[in-house]
């Protein structure tokens, strides 16, 4: 079974401002074992700690027992038919505990009952129970997404919304419905943001996550989404921690940021995308100059693990492939 990284002492006890441990491995980032690099700049380097400035020493209290986490682990851009790419992901969820997140584009290709029952419900079906899923694009090519609220039921919100929330643990977990082409909810006035500062303001919670399909910020040629600018500025300004996407058939993950696009140790949301649930993985623009990107990889299937405890969090990585690309690390909640 595939649990959390090592233990370590509760991250608050230890550096009382901030501390940030971002670890890559393979690919075309950093080769695994390399050394861990030190910066009071997060984006000199892929694997950096990040310390508070000071000229005294850091003393280290002694720690509580380590707490046990709640985990979560998904991916989005899972399943074509008569490929194998969700067959080799399933797997991996079989031995990771913990809530299942999908980050739409479940069906990769019309999203129709059919493909659901054929396809998807094999593989990450097998694991309905744990499923907490958003829609895609594709799963709306099927009108209205019906074939989609039909097969995730209650697990999908309010059918023609598809966004709702829930708890895990200590955190506060919110599913948003990115396609708002379809559902024209998505503007400052909409349904969906009222409900949005509604949900934040009643859940107070030290630590949130949101999730929906369509990346806010891209390095790619795809560009940035404008259309999402609200969800951001409502997150950021509730204090969430994560933001997690698919759409892009890649694994990227980028420095905090705010709504405006730059960096922002202090208060800024990060930003993961994880489109490499087993649909056709994809190039993207190597020369892309975003100061951002932190880290990126297109070469393995994989999901992505959380562990989530009462004031930071760990992700990791896990590729179909053990010898293939990680990327894995923990940072504390705002």
């Amino acid at each position: 079974m595939i649990l959390c990284l090592s233990a370590i002492i509760t991250i608050s006890q230890v550096y009382p401002h901030y501390l940030r441990i971002l670890k890559t491995g393979g690919g075309n980032t950093t080769e695994p074992g390399q050394e861990l690099t030190y910066s009071n700049d997060p984006l000199t380097s892929l694997k950096n700690y990040i310390l508070p400035d000071t000229s005294t020493p850091i003393t280290h209290p002694s720690p509580e027992p380590y707490a046990t986490p709640a985990m979560m682990v998904g991916a989005g851009d899972i399943s074509i038919c008569g490929e194998d790419g969700d067959d080799l992901t399933a797997d991996l969820l079989d031995d990771i505990p913990g809530v299942i997140f999908t980050l739409g584009d479940n069906s990769n290709e019309q999203g129709t009952m059919e493909q659901y029952q054929d396809c998807f419900d094999p593989t990450w079906g097998r694991n309905f129970q744990r499923i907490r899923p958003a829609p895609g694009n594709h799963d709306y090519v099927t009108d209205d997404a019906e074939d989609y609220y039909e097969y995730f039921g209650d697990a999908a919100g309010e059918p023609g919304e598809g966004y709702y929330s829930y708890d895990v643990g200590d955190w506060h977990i919110i599913s948003l419905n990115s396609n708002c082409a379809q559902i024209e909810d998505c503007e400052e006035s909409s349904r969906q943001i009222e409900w949005l500062v509604e949900d934040l303001e009643s859940h107070p919670n030290l630590c949130t996550l949101a999730y929906w399909h369509h990346p806010r910020w891209e390095s790619d040629d795809e560009g940035d989404k404008d259309f999402l600018d609200t969800f951001w500025r409502v997150l950021y300004d509730h204090d969430v921690e994560l933001v997690v996407n698919g759409h892009e058939h890649y694994y990227e993950r980028l420095a905090p940021q705010n709504p405006d696009g730059a960096f922002d140790m202090d208060k800024g949301i990060r930003q993961i995308t994880v489109g490499t649930g087993g649909a056709g993985l994809r190039d993207y623009d190597e020369n892309s100059d975003s100061s951002l990107v932190q880290v990126r990889s297109n070469e393995n299937f994989g999901v992505l693990k959380f562990c989530l405890y009462s004031d930071h969090y760990e992700w990791d990585f896990v590729p179909v492939y053990t010898d293939s690309f990680t990327d894995s690390g923990f940072d504390v909640c705002h």
